[in-house]
């Protein structure tokens, strides 16, 4: 009798050597693969590993995928990930859900902490040997709207909740008693209620629906003492309108960690503004990721080659994991 068919599981590495697939190689054969060579590797494969998350690859080689039942891409954002093809086709989709809520959450308090506490104004009275000093603000106290309430935006409300902020939610759908965010405002209400908060933080997936939703109505309805702060998708934010509130003073700063092209071109002028502080996209990256992102793509493979639920399915249509308490904006 001949042995079952070892399933294949290919690997788009990049740059990065993949890490924690002995235990997965011990039940399916390993096809490792840079972008150039996908096509090659893709058929007879049953799961696609997107150790790449960065990469374009899959689009221009999906002709060669002939038996896949499930991609996992190792990022919380799926947004360049869903082409049409694959959101019609009878292929699973999971990603790195949970694996960067609490890093995510530390980096927006820390922008919390560097706006009200002026850390960029030290910083430069050090370099010019200043003893300059000043009254800053205080966190707590202070009214927070996050936009986007799943599993990331709830980790960031907690966070902040303990620290004294008062934190309200922006979700798809309106409703009061949200267990971590009190109140959520619809997403279609933005403009009207972002006037009450001191800071604005945006932890939402790009979707057709939230595409440029922070637009010029939504910047100039802004307090000119509040700040926005980014760890969402770049193209959350108009970027021309941003740039034109910040130079009017209708906001008083910007923490941005992504933007609408990445890298940031160095002709943009965010660069020069002295009220911005610019991250190289790199809020979720902290020293536990690669470890974590390997652990979970483990436990996933595992449940599927025993026949069992995989974790943080995507709803392609959506373009994310819908939460439990409601579909997050």
């Amino acid at each position: 009798m001949s042995s079952p068919r070892r399933p294949v599981v290919t690997v788009l590495v990049g740059n990065r050597p993949v890490e924690g697939l002995d235990r997965v190689a011990a039940l399916a054969e390993i096809r490792e693969t840079d972008a150039d060579g996908l096509a090659s590797a893709l058929p007879g494969s049953d799961v696609l590993y997107l150790w790449d998350f960065f990469s374009g690859a899959l689009p221009d080689a999906w002709h060669a995928a002939d038996s896949l039942t499930w991609i996992h891409v190792a990022a919380a954002g799926v947004d360049k990930l869903l082409f049409p093809e694959l959101v019609t086709a009878d292929i699973t989709v999971t990603n790195a859900h949970g694996v960067f809520d609490r890093t995510m959450a530390e980096y927006v308090l820390a922008a919390l902490l560097f706006s009200a506490k002026d850390l960029g104004g030290t910083r430069d009275h050090q370099a010019q040997r200043v003893w300059g000093r000043r009254t800053v603000r205080n966190i707590g106290g202070a009214a927070v709207l996050v936009v986007g309430t799943g599993s990331i935006g709830r980790s960031t409300a907690r966070l902040l909740r303990a620290v004294g902020a008062d934190v309200e939610g922006v979700g798809r759908v309106a409703r009061a008693g949200d267990p971590d965010f009190g109140t959520v405002h619809a997403s279609g209400d933005l403009a009207a209620v972002v006037g009450r908060f001191d800071y604005v933080v945006l932890v939402a997936p790009l979707t057709p629906a939230t595409d440029g939703m922070v637009n010029a109505r939504v910047l100039g309805a802004m307090k000119p003492s509040s700040v926005l702060i980014n760890v969402g998708r770049g193209r959350l934010v108009e970027e021309e309108a941003l740039v034109h509130e910040l130079k009017r003073g209708g906001i008083a700063g910007a923490v941005l960690d992504t933007f609408s092209t990445e890298p940031l071109p160095v002709d943009s002028p965010l660069w020069g503004m002295r009220q911005v502080l610019i991250s190289p996209h790199m809020a979720s990256d902290a020293d536990s990721w690669v470890a974590d992102l390997a652990a979970q793509f483990e436990r996933n493979f595992l449940a599927w080659h025993a026949g069992e639920p995989l974790a943080g399915v995507v709803d392609k249509a959506l373009g994310y994991v819908p939460f439990a308490l409601e579909d997050p904006t």
